[in-house]
């Protein structure tokens, strides 16, 4: 489905929101804690970024799967 070229910047950037996601739980958690409420951009970030983060994974594993299904479907031939 995708090259290397592409499915690498793809896995890394999921990496990226999941972690940027990770942190911002983080800050709202310990916000919370001290009895303040979080900006609206990090509790933005807390709750969109880990699912989209989560969605990229999952394309990529799905390309992953295909990808080894393809290569095993031409080998046996």
């Amino acid at each position: 489905m995708t090259s290397a070229r592409i499915r690498r910047p793809l896995m890394a950037a999921a990496v990226l929101l999941a972690v940027l996601s990770l942190a911002a739980v983080g800050a709202v958690i310990a916000l919370a804690a001290a009895g303040q409420a979080a900006p609206q951009w990090i509790t933005s970030t807390a709750l969109y970024g880990l699912p989209a983060a989560f969605l990229l994974m999952l394309v990529l594993v799905a390309d992953g799967v295909a990808a080894r299904r393809r290569a095993g479907s031409s080998a046996g031939r």
